[in-house]
């Protein structure tokens, strides 16, 4: 294709109008769910001086100059709005949800656009459970399926795979992997590591095509900003959510503990390090922010346009954007 025919192409719409119209219309219902339930929606900074420690998750930096005549300063688009949005909660917000733009390096496929749409809420006095409850309301409103069916994260081990992941040694987790023709050479002697690897590319595929599915009680090594249960053995109060194999959201009965946050954050800092990721200062008003009190919550944080997607029956992102980033 010419570089004028390619232009012409272009600067048109990644998505069909009709498609952008069922957005508008998804957005609208998305809001007043909400506002049926008193629960207020805020916004938070894109651009923050830090972002999450996550070594999974890579943000993407950008420079700001105060004045043309002081020295740059690097800040961070944010891979989601959590750290603000519980500092607002820390200051008595109340319950709350946002739908932002949210940033992720390094992601760009079918179900990935390094500037995507997110929702993200919390409810005060919920656990995950609960918040289950509430997303189950919001997916049955928006996607017209059944109610969903739960699964516990050792109960899908043991259906597809008959491993138990919390339990299963090293060796146990590479055989499995082996024997389902996963490449296993860049995989380091780390129990997570081959769990998601497991969970991505043997069990996800598989879930919520009758109806979504949760699932709950990660690994305790799984927490990232949810509290641990003292079950036996402990697990992470989270969960996540599937339709059609597609993973949607990531829901946390939320630690207050800030002293416990730090300790992860910390530990998170170490394995940047160790992977030669660049290095990131933890962000000091959250830890303040929770140090002050947290209240008793759960959040959530869902992708608005997998849910599009979804909704619309596509097969690619772009076709539920105005303008991915091939043409942003």
């Amino acid at each position: 294709m010419s570089p004028e025919r390619k232009n012409n192409i272009a600067w048109q719409p990644s998505a069909p109008i009709d498609h952008l119209r069922i957005r508008a219309r998804v957005l609208r219902i998305i809001r007043d769910f909400f506002a049926a339930r008193g629960v207020m929606e805020v916004e938070t900074p894109l651009m923050c001086h830090t972002s999450v420690t996550d070594p999974f998750i890579q943000s993407i930096p950008v420079l700001f100059h105060s004045h043309s005549y002081e020295k740059e300063q690097f800040y961070y688009l944010q891979t989601s709005p959590e750290y603000a949005m519980k500092r607002l909660l820390a200051a008595n917000s109340g319950d709350i949800y946002q739908i932002t733009k949210a940033f992720r390096q390094g992601e760009v496929g079918r179900f990935h656009n390094p500037e995507f749409t997110m929702l993200e809420w919390y409810r005060l006095g919920f656990d995950h459970h609960n918040l289950m409850d509430e997303m189950d309301e919001l997916l049955q409103l928006v996607l017209n399926m059944p109610p969903a069916v739960r699964k516990s994260y050792a109960e899908l081990f043991q259906t597809f795979l008959q491993l138990d992941p919390h339990h299963a040694s090293l060796e146990e987790l590479a055989e499995c992997a082996k024997q389902h023709q996963l490449d296993v050479a860049s995989c380091v002697n780390d129990r997570d590591t081959w769990l998601q690897l497991l969970m991505t590319e043997c069990i996800e595929p598989q879930l919520g095509f009758d109806q979504p599915c949760f699932v709950y009680d990660f690994p305790a090594s799984q927490a990232a900003l949810a509290r641990i249960q003292l079950t036996d053995p402990p697990t992470a109060a989270r969960f996540e959510v599937y339709v059609r194999g597609i993973e949607l959201a990531n829901g946390f009965h939320e630690l207050q503990n800030a002293r416990e946050q730090r300790k992860r954050f910390e530990h998170n800092i170490e394995e940047r390090k160790k992977l030669g990721l660049n290095e990131l200062s933890l962000d000091e008003y959250f830890l303040s922010a929770l140090a002050h009190g947290l209240p008793d919550c759960a959040g959530v944080a869902l992708g608005i346009d997998r849910l599009m997607m979804l909704v619309v029956k596509c097969e690619s992102i772009k076709e539920i954007l105005s303008f991915d980033i091939e043409r942003a």
